[in-house]
């Protein structure tokens, strides 16, 4: 039991009747009940004599904390956290979105939610809002406040207005916390300029380059086109900062608790505002140490941890998503291991997941993305997935060399027929990608391009080819049944679900033509929100084809996520294979092919796993029934079933 169950079990009594519950007595219990975690992990970190006066502090900021949350938000928590993992719900789709791009500022959003409604969509992650350097920014990544509301998107004010309205209409809402690094232009950093040592103390800086070539032995580079290596000489303090990723952007220094005090209370202030998912930004980049990539650390998740029991104690409704694009035996490890199981984090993304559709997008095939998933960790029974098939950064090809090696492929000419075949390599591709951060020495690179673009719809559009057209709807369409159907959260990248094309208006920016993942941002189409009444144009068809998927996810109970995943082997290559069950015998089998031809399942496999009856199959999605004829089900290029049993 990780310690939101317990906290859970031990209110159970005060959460049957939320109107007379006393928030107050229920935080000193969740104090008491975490102080001893708190204090493991917090001396964990930091070992001097000196340290302890630093858990006082932390002792009693806590309090002070609480006190802080507004009496709404209070009472919220005690809702959250009577519903138990809220967040593994069939009931929750999400989209995420700039704000700007998508209605101009937060009162835009606020104007849309009925437009969230009709989709579906009850889950919101708005990309950063705070204020910012006016350059590059990092597309809003490089911070100067974790609390001010940049002025173009609105203020504080509308910010509450718009987080209150969500909650009325049941839409949960994630921001980030840019917990690795704030931008050069941020108090503290302005202060270090200042020669302030105090602050310098916040940061890595060094007067001469002894220690960062010692870190940089084992460093690899994030951003090695545009910003190559891990630290920046500033000549006004003749120092040198880390900066893993951008110049702007300076790592902060955990191994300073005065940094973890400042930082958690940065943290319980944004959530202050409404928040009910923490999107931990960078989370595997939090603790260096020479000698190591100073990624996926020990002290990195004993941190996260430390933030998790602290921000509990005082908000238990909030949960973290950890942001973390690293290899699926490290990803599982920030749910938390051990004694810090279902204590770390309660969300990742899958990118495991997305690239592995990616993979199986280009080569037809479906082997790589069995072989992984079936070597996936077992995740905690308190967390869950977000899936998705884009987001607003890069696609990146973290697939497993040895799985590529053991299907007979060479792992260095795998990824670079892909790099080829999104990015515009390879004539007969339809799609229209582009490169981001290419290595030359290397080869290897990411991928940018909107959904719509990478799966041909752009390329058909241009040379008015019709079948083109339909096929690219069709792998759309299948992509986005697989995120709806697999375990976890389905996160919607906005403009998908209209089939955006790529945005090329971003190399017409000075700030942002250095930057290709300007491309898969674009603005929202409402032209074609506007036209969904017009079912022959694919931007209406998208529309259609996603919200009634939500809608019968919402209603399939087997998609809540409780662990309930079976890949199975469909005898063919080309063909994707996995079940829903649940303890009642229901279950959800989901076939897609991945082949522009039409492919063959052995109806024996159905059978065997309950799903022909009377010797019918029946089809969720198409609400429709039929008899077998023979032996072979036919399955039609790119689509997908979700076979229900009778």
């Amino acid at each position: 039991m990780n310690q939101l169950a317990l906290h859970r079990k031990l209110a159970m009594k005060d959460l049957q009747d939320l109107q007379s519950a006393k928030p107050e007595n229920l935080f000193e219990q969740r104090l008491e009940t975490n102080l001893p975690l708190i204090e493991d992990l917090f001396f964990s970190l930091y070992t001097s004599p000196e340290h302890r006066t630093y858990f006082k502090k932390l002792k009693k900021l806590l309090p002070e904390l609480f006190k802080k949350r507004s009496e709404e938000l209070k009472y919220q928590d005690l809702r959250l956290l009577k519903q138990g993992n809220w967040y593994q719900s069939n009931k929750i789709t999400g989209m995420q979105l700039y704000v700007d791009l998508f209605n101009k500022n937060l009162k835009g959003i606020e104007e849309k939610i009925p437009f969230f409604k009709e989709l579906g969509v009850n889950f919101l992650h708005l990309m950063p809002i705070t204020t910012r350097p006016a350059g590059e920014n990092d597309g809003g990544y490089a911070v100067n406040s974790y609390t001010e509301v940049d002025r173009k998107y609105g203020s504080r004010k509308s910010l509450l207005e718009l987080t209150s309205k969500l909650r009325e209409n049941g839409i949960y809402l994630m921001l980030d916390f840019v917990v690795n690094h704030t931008s050069d232009e941020y108090p503290w950093a302005k202060k270090a300029l200042e020669g302030d040592k105090t602050y310098q103390q916040y940061y890595y800086m060094y007067p001469d380059r002894t220690i960062p070539d010692a870190y940089e032995a084992n460093l690899p580079e994030v951003f090695p086109s545009t910003s190559p290596g891990n630290f920046t000489y500033r000549p006004e303090i003749s120092q040198w900062v880390m900066t893993v990723f951008n110049s702007y952007q300076w790592d902060l220094n955990y191994t300073n608790p005065d940094v973890f005090l400042e930082m958690l209370r940065n943290l319980v202030e944004m959530t202050n505002s409404g928040v009910d998912v923490v999107r931990f930004d960078a989370l595997a980049f939090l603790w260096k140490k020479i000698g190591t990539i100073s990624q996926n650390l020990p002290e990195a998740h004993q941190l996260i941890s430390l933030f998790r029991m602290c921000l509990q104690v005082v908000a238990p409704g909030v949960i973290f998503l950890a942001e973390a694009i690293v290899s699926p035996h490290d990803i599982v490890k920030y749910f938390g291991e051990g004694r810090r199981e279902g204590n770390e984090c309660d969300v990742a993304y899958n990118a495991s997941l997305m690239s592995l559709l990616w993979n199986s997008i280009a080569t037809k095939k479906t082997l790589l993305l069995q072989k992984s998933l079936h070597n996936v960790p077992q995740k905690p029974p308190s967390s869950t997935w977000i899936n998705y098939l884009r987001c607003h950064d890069d696609i990146g090809l973290g697939l497993d060399d040895g799985y590529i090696a053991q299907l007979g492929w060479d792992p260095w000419l795998h990824r670079k027929f892909l790099i080829d075949y999104y990015c515009q390599g390879l004539d007969w591709s339809p799609a229209v990608g582009y490169k981001f951060m290419e290595n030359p020495a290397t080869g290897d690179s990411r991928i940018t391009g909107s959904c719509a673009s990478l799966l041909g719809l752009e390329k058909a559009m241009r040379t008015l080819d019709a079948e083109m057209v339909m096929i690219s709807v069709k792998k759309i369409l299948m992509l986005h049944g697989i995120i709806l159907s697999f375990g976890g959260i389905p996160m919607i990248y906005a403009g998908d679900e209209v089939g955006t094309l790529n945005d090329y208006s971003y190399l017409d920016d000075p700030h942002k033509k250095q930057d290709s993942r300007w491309v898969n941002r674009p603005s929202q189409n409402w032209e074609a929100v506007a036209q969904l009444s017009e079912p022959d144009k694919p931007s209406s068809q998208i529309f259609i084809g996603i919200r009634h998927m939500i809608s019968l996810r919402k209603k399939t109970g087997v998609f809540t996520d409780r662990n309930n995943l079976v890949v199975h082997d469909p005898r063919n290559s080309h063909l994707f294979l996995y079940e829903r069950t649940a303890a009642n015998l229901e279950g959800v089998l989901v076939v897609a092919n991945f082949d522009e031809s039409p492919q063959i399942l052995d109806a024996g496999i159905l059978s065997n796993l309950g799903y022909v009856n009377d010797g019918s199959l029946r089809d969720l999605l198409s609400n429709s029934k039929w008899k077998l004829t023979s032996s072979l089900v036919q399955i039609d290029p790119f689509q997908i079933l979700w076979l229900v049993k009778d």
